[in-house]
């Protein structure tokens, strides 16, 4: 199965299952991250499932939308590698996807 490297805000490293066709926050949610909040659910209307994408992966992820950008603006955490994980489809060429959980707002 596909490995997703979740980093949390500790700085641990911990390496979950991940199946392809959820979300990045949907595999982080049920591996049981709790500082990863993701309110609203995946609907791309908070900042709750912000996260910082390892830039080896940056080609190989969609690019970010204007409702994503948009939230991603309020966040004092954002920078060049700042992506919502819900908006982040995990497929099996992703296998190895590293990203940290951002800081609270």
């Amino acid at each position: 199965m596909a490995k997703l490297i979740v980093t949390t805000r500790d700085g641990t490293e911990h390496e979950v299952e991940a199946q392809p066709g959820l979300s990045v926050m949907e595999i982080i949610r049920d591996a049981g991250f709790d500082e990863l909040l993701a309110l609203c659910g995946g609907c791309c209307s908070c900042a709750t499932c912000h996260v910082h994408v390892d830039p080896a992966f940056a080609d190989k992820i969609e690019p970010m939308g204007e409702d994503e950008n948009d939230l991603l603006e309020s966040s004092d955490h954002r920078n060049e590698s700042s992506r919502l994980s819900c908006q982040l489809a995990f497929s099996d060429a992703l296998d190895g996807l590293k990203v940290t959980i951002a800081d609270e707002d």
